[in-house]
């Protein structure tokens, strides 16, 4: 019987994407926890750290989520005090995101953490910067819905 290589495991992109990323998490994990977060949660935080006052449309957008899956995550860093839901002055129905005292402090502990990792990642700025651009535009370049045949 003829073995096929392409279904080996160890020659599989997503599976290399896929053990990366758990690899990544993994090492954030311990560090996100000491300041109390969680992954996700830090993932909202570098959002509204970078552009204060959007909505939870636009942060779950930025996560290619859906809004109701960022709902309990916001819920839960408003709970901690960490970010407060402000109604737009001209509709009321539009609630932006900001922070509150506490979670501008919280982006220097997190900075810190940041830096930790791109030390433990034991590559240089330029090689994470390429292999961020050649990720992201793999990314991009894949279909949004299968056709199956």
């Amino acid at each position: 019987m003829k073995e096929d290589h392409h279904l080996h495991l160890d020659n599989q992109l997503c599976f290399a994407v896929y053990s990366t990323s758990l690899a990544i998490t993994q090492l954030y994990k311990p560090l996100l926890s000491a300041i109390g977060l969680t992954y996700t949660q830090y993932l909202v935080m570098l959002i509204i750290w970078q552009n204060e006052g959007l909505n939870l449309k636009d942060i779950a957008h930025k996560l290619a989520q859906q809004p109701g899956a960022i709902t309990p995550v916001v819920k839960r860093l408003e709970a901690l005090d960490y970010i407060q839901r402000i109604r737009h002055p001209e509709d009321d129905r539009q609630l932006s995101l900001t922070l509150t005292e506490k979670g501008v402090a919280l982006k220097e502990k997190a900075m810190q953490i940041t830096q930790y990792v791109k030390a433990q990642s034991g590559i240089d700025e330029a090689e994470m910067a390429v292999l961020k651009l050649r990720l992201d535009a793999f990314r991009h370049k894949l279909p949004k819905h299968i056709n199956l045949p």
